[in-house]
């Protein structure tokens, strides 16, 4: 009994935390496109952002906890520490093993954000799109029900919902580049050939 409340402890914080990570990579980039509202200010997208990154932190370790308790996969601690050390399909848990690394660099530094740079802060924040598909690839190979008509409708979602969020980021992103190249040739400022003189100089 104990084993199954294991089991389904396992593959629900799994689940939740892939829905929550989801969540947080189109408010990410809902936040870089500084998107806002009458009736949706950009600090609620912000606030939303951290706080749901919070809580999929919390299911995530819920999620490792329990998988290491599990007697089915027997993982034990050093395989979900180290990548390709579990006797449980070693790589479809190092997907997710390196994700979580991933995300917790993304935390880490965000809540050391005033003592780092901009440049570096972004750097590593940038991280968070590579934990997301490795995490989708988690879900997709390393559980039991991975291809259940239900996970693949839920890994559907989640992937169509940042699909979408990144061809939004993309839409306006891309044309404001496109103006801006064509501000800077139109612009005073662009640099002419220097003529030389022809001829003789009076003397």
């Amino acid at each position: 009994m104990f084993d199954q409340v294991l089991w389904f402890a396992t593959r629900g914080a799994g689940i939740v935390s892939l829905l929550l990570s989801t969540a947080v990579v189109c408010l990410g980039l809902m936040t870089a496109l500084r998107f806002e509202r009458r009736a949706w200010p950009r600090f609620l997208t912000v606030e939303l952002h951290r706080s749901i990154a919070l809580v999929s932190v919390i299911f995530v370790a819920i999620h490792v906890v329990t998988a290491v308790l599990d007697p089915f996969t027997s993982l034990g601690i050093f395989a979900a520490l180290i990548p390709l050390a579990s006797s449980y399909r070693p790589v479809d848990v190092a997907f997710g093993v390196i994700s979580v690394y991933l995300v917790l660099a993304v935390l880490l530094t965000s809540l050391i954000r005033d003592r780092l740079s901009q440049r570096t802060w972004r750097a590593v924040h940038w991280l968070a799109y590579a934990a997301w598909p490795m995490a989708v690839l988690h879900s997709l190979t390393a559980g039991s029900d991975a291809f259940a008509p239900w996970m693949l409708a839920i890994v559907a979602a989640c992937c169509a919902a940042v699909g979408g969020a990144l061809a939004w980021r993309w839409s306006v992103v891309w044309p404001g580049r496109r103006e801006l190249a064509d501000a800077v040739d139109r612009s005073s400022f662009r640099q002419e050939p220097v003529k030389r003189p022809t001829g003789r100089t009076a003397r």
